[in-house]
């Protein structure tokens, strides 16, 4: 039961479309600018700097919300780690597929970006060095984000096989199956780039803006 109700807590604090809500304020649509998607990236090509920033710092503290609250409601909890990714799991699920919006939302890597944080701070360093120097050298937003999430399951395997969350060995399996979904999900969410980036037709970070101005 404490699951479900952390996956639901998750999700009605994912709902919360910070894109839409930002590019509505600025009397657009984000869903039907750029390429379409409510995230903090498509934001910064139809926005600017400012709204994207708003959209990512919005994406990221809904997650960080939605665990916080699991970790209070269930403080005394011998497995709150695996609570707390549930919570993490239902934030990326209503950010992706929020109901109200036709399920149509964003990618769902702002929101796990919270995840990462919210999983403790010696967990940032590599996947935020992976994104940053991706898109730095090849300016590719979506290799990047690829590359962060599949880290970020490394580092779980990793950390937890140390014995870093402190959790029962069942718990343990459960919280590691709940990583991968959330990263198949960031790779499924991904298709239509990863086609792109095979052909060599993907957007470089910068470009989006002077396209969706023309």
């Amino acid at each position: 039961m404490e699951r479900i109700i952390c996956l639901l807590i998750g999700y009605a604090f994912g709902l919360l479309q910070t894109g839409y809500v930002v590019g509505k304020i600025n009397h657009i649509d984000i869903r039907k600018e750029g390429s379409g998607n409510a995230g903090s990236t498509n934001a910064v090509r139809v926005m600017g700097w400012k709204a994207g920033g708003l959209t990512f710092a919005g994406d990221v503290l809904k997650c960080l919300a939605a665990i916080f609250i699991a970790r209070y409601l269930y403080r005394d909890s011998d497995f709150l780690p695996l609570l707390s990714m549930y919570a993490g799991m239902g934030a990326t699920l209503g950010h992706n597929f929020p109901f109200y919006l036709r399920f149509k939302g964003g990618k769902g890597i702002a929101v796990l970006a919270g995840l990462v944080l919210s999983a403790g701070l010696v967990m940032v360093p590599i996947p935020l060095a992976a994104f940053l120097i991706s898109v730095a050298f090849t300016r590719y937003v979506s290799l990047g984000s690829l590359l962060a999430s599949s880290l970020f399951f490394l580092e779980i395997l990793i950390f937890g096989e140390l014995g870093g969350f402190h959790i029962a060995a069942a718990y343990r399996y459960e919280l590691y199956i709940l990583v991968l979904l959330l990263t198949i999900l960031a790779w499924y969410r991904h298709k239509e780039n990863i086609k792109r980036l095979l052909a060599g037709t993907e957007n470089t970070f910068g470009s989006g803006r002077k396209k969706a101005a023309e």
